[in-house]
């Protein structure tokens, strides 16, 4: 039985690792479909820390930024999470509503509803890619979006399952559109049965 993320062997990682790539490959799939750009990914690199380094990666708890979450619930319980920041908030308002904003102080409801679609499609297109690939179901929550300083956004989600699991799985790389790379996040935090599940149904663990 999985206590924590230090138990994982070289193996686990590595398949941990692959499943980010895939997945954010299917979510850049995803998003190219949906703006009907082309959109492909950097070699994302995968991580799995705790939540304060995960913070401090994605940029530190006082950087504003938007997110969207989902639960996940079914075979996998735990909390996906989209990261968007500005330059990625940009692109996808330009090229779905023509305007890009300064600040998030100048979101309104029609550019919420785009960023929230959008991060959506991402989070969906990864789990998709993840349930296919180890044949389980895993259900999601309709999305919840909220502007605010990373800690706080992290705050909420990670309180209801820090008992479980005080690691986030961070998936980081760069979309590439037009020449341009513009960053982007994504969080994965399965709870530790969860993630014991999926390991064993990856064939990598003897659970």
């Amino acid at each position: 039985m999985i206590k924590n993320y230090d138990q994982l062997t070289s193996l686990e990682i590595d398949t941990l690792r692959e499943i980010g790539s895939i997945g954010t490959g299917n979510a850049a799939t995803a998003l190219s479909q949906m703006l009907g750009k082309e959109v492909r990914i950097t070699m994302p690199e995968v991580r799995i820390m705790g939540y304060n380094e995960a913070i401090e990666w994605i940029g530190g708890p006082e950087a504003v930024t938007a997110g969207v979450l989902v639960k996940m619930s079914g075979d996998v319980g735990g909390i996906m999470l989209s990261v968007q920041k500005l330059e990625l908030v940009n692109f996808i308002l330009e090229t779905m509503l023509g305007q890009g904003i300064g600040s998030y102080e100048e979101l309104a409801g029609l550019e919420q509803s785009a960023l929230i679609e959008i991060g959506n499609i991402m989070i969906s297109a990864f789990v998709t890619a993840l349930s296919g690939l180890a044949g389980i179901n895993i259900n999601l929550t309709v999305p919840a979006f909220a502007v605010d300083m990373q800690g706080a956004i992290l705050a909420v989600p990670m309180a209801e399952y820090g008992g479980m699991s005080d690691y986030l799985m961070t998936i980081g790389g760069n979309f590439v559109c037009n020449g341009q790379e513009i960053p982007s996040h994504l969080l994965l935090s399965p709870d530790l049965r969860s993630l014991e599940f999926l390991l064993r149904k990856l064939g990598v663990s003897d659970g």
